[in-house]
């Protein structure tokens, strides 16, 4: 088995704001950074481009699989995740 380094691995397969303002039409962009810096909400339409662009990247990295975890904490915050993995092939 391939050794691998994890120092050069780790964060490189991020679905980060370099890649959404590749992906996402620019006034999808614009909207999804005002949600995330003023809590401005998003509407489903850009909300449904987001989670396009989101799919089509994981695929190409080898995403095989999704999952979507939401976790209540107190009632009043709460975690969401969400998740591709991939399954290396060797």
């Amino acid at each position: 088995m391939a050794q691998v380094n994890v120092p050069e691995l780790f964060g490189s397969m991020v679905f980060n704001q370099k890649v959404m303002r590749e992906r996402l039409p620019k006034e999808t962009y614009r909207a999804l950074k005002k949600t995330q810096d003023d809590g401005e909400p998003l509407n489903i339409d850009m909300a449904n481009q987001v989670a396009h662009a989101m799919k089509e990247w994981a695929i190409e990295k080898g995403a095989t699989h999704f999952a979507h975890w939401f976790q209540p904490l107190t009632g009043v915050t709460a975690e969401k995740h969400d998740s591709f993995t991939l399954i290396p092939c060797f």
